[in-house]
C-alpha cells in the first residue's frame, strides 16, 4: 500500500516541480552583473563610448575640413561657427580634435593589441615550457631595465624616414608609432600571464588532460588560454591608456605625426607656442587625453573586479 500525504516524497517532489525555476546564469552573465554594479566602471564605459562615437562620426556631422586654412579667421575664440575656436592658421579646432581623436584612438588600440599579443605569447611559453622560462624571463627583465622613452626616441629617429618612404608619410608614421609603443610595453602582460599559467599547470583538470595524452598545442589553446583571458582583458584596457599617453608624449615632443595629421598630442605641442596669448587651446586636447585615460582606467578597474571569481563569490 502506497503512503500518501503532505509529507511524502511524492508530495514534496510535486511541490518542488511546481515552484518557478529561474534559468541558469552563465559565467559571463555574472561578470556583466558584477561589472554593472561598479558605478565608476559603468560611468567610464559610457563616457568612453561617447568619446569613441564622437571621434568616429564627428567628422561626418561637422562638415569642416580640419586642414582648411582661413587666415581671416585665425586665432578666434569659441563661437557658433567655431565652437572650439581656431588656431594660428585659421583651422577649425573642433574639426582637428575629431580628426586627431581618430588617429590617437587607432594608435592606442593597435599598439595595445600588439603589446597584448607579444606579452601573452611570451607569458604562455614561459609559464608552460620550463626550458624556455629562464630565457624568456631574462629577456623580459632586459626590456624592463631599458629606458623606454629614449629607446622609443631612437626607434623613431632611425626608422621614420625609411618607413615614410616605403608606406607614405601617414601610414609610415602610424606603423612606426604602433611598433615603438607595442614593442616597449608588453612586459607587464608577460609577467602576469606567466604567473597565471604556472598556477594553472598544477590544477587537476590540467593534470588529467595531460595524462589523457593531450598535445601541448591543444592544451594551450583549449585549457590554458581560456583560463588566462581575465588578466589579458584587464591588461588590454590599461594598455590602451598607456598607449594613448605614450603617443601623446611623443607627439608633444615633436617626434610623432607631422602637423598635417593632428593627434591630440600634436595639438598640445602646437598650442604651447601660444600658451600665454591663447591658453584655451591647451584645454581641449588636454581634457580629451585626461578624460579618455581616466575612463579607460575605470573600465579596467571594473573588469578586474568582475573577472575575479573571489569577488563574484563563485
Amino acid at each position: 500500500m502506497t503512503e500518501t500525504g503532505p509529507g511524502t516524497p511524492e508530495a514534496i517532489a510535486a511541490l518542488t516541480d511546481a515552484l518557478p525555476s529561474s534559468p541558469p546564469r552563465s559565467q559571463w552573465w555574472d561578470v556583466w552583473a558584477q561589472f554593472r554594479s561598479h558605478k565608476g566602471a559603468m560611468a567610464g564605459a559610457m563616457v568612453f563610448l561617447i568619446i569613441l562615437l564622437a571621434v568616429i562620426f564627428g567628422p561626418w556631422l561637422w562638415h569642416i575640413d580640419p586642414g582648411y586654412i582661413d587666415i581671416r579667421a585665425r586665432n578666434q575664440g569659441p563661437s557658433l561657427a567655431h565652437p572650439f575656436g581656431t588656431d594660428q592658421l585659421g583651422r577649425d579646432t573642433m574639426a582637428r580634435m575629431f580628426a586627431g581623436g581618430r588617429i590617437t584612438m587607432a594608435v592606442g588600440v593597435t599598439a595595445m593589441l600588439l603589446a597584448l599579443f607579444l606579452g601573452s605569447f611570451i607569458g604562455i611559453l614561459a609559464g608552460y615550457f620550463r626550458a624556455l622560462d629562464g630565457l624568456l624571463m631574462r629577456l623580459t627583465d632586459l626590456f624592463l631595465a631599458l629606458p623606454l622613452l629614449p629607446l622609443m626616441l631612437v626607434m623613431v629617429l632611425l626608422f621614420r624616414d625609411p618607413l615614410s618612404a616605403a608606406f607614405g608619410p601617414e601610414m609610415g608614421i602610424f606603423i612606426l608609432m604602433v611598433s615603438a609603443i607595442g614593442i616597449t610595453s608588453w612586459m607587464p602582460t608577460a609577467r602576469i600571464v606567466r604567473s597565471d599559467v604556472l598556477a594553472l599547470k598544477e590544477r587537476e583538470f590540467i593534470l588529467a588532460a595531460r595524462s589523457s595524452g593531450t598535445t601541448n598545442s591543444k592544451m594551450i589553446s583549449r585549457h590554458i588560454l581560456p583560463n588566462v583571458m581575465s588578466p589579458i582583458m584587464v591588461s588590454a584596457t590599461l594598455g590602451i591608456a598607456n598607449a594613448i599617453i605614450t603617443e601623446s608624449a611623443l607627439s608633444f615632443l615633436g617626434l610623432g605625426f607631422p602637423p598635417d595629421f593632428p593627434t591630440w598630442g600634436r595639438l598640445l605641442f602646437d598650442a604651447t607656442d601660444y600658451l600665454q596669448q591663447y591658453p584655451e587651446r591647451v584645454i581641449w586636447p588636454g581634457v580629451a587625453i585626461s578624460v579618455t585615460v581616466l575612463t579607460v582606467n575605470y573600465i579596467g578597474d571594473g573588469l578586474r573586479d568582475a573577472l575575479d571569481p573571489r569577488i563574484r563569490g563563485r
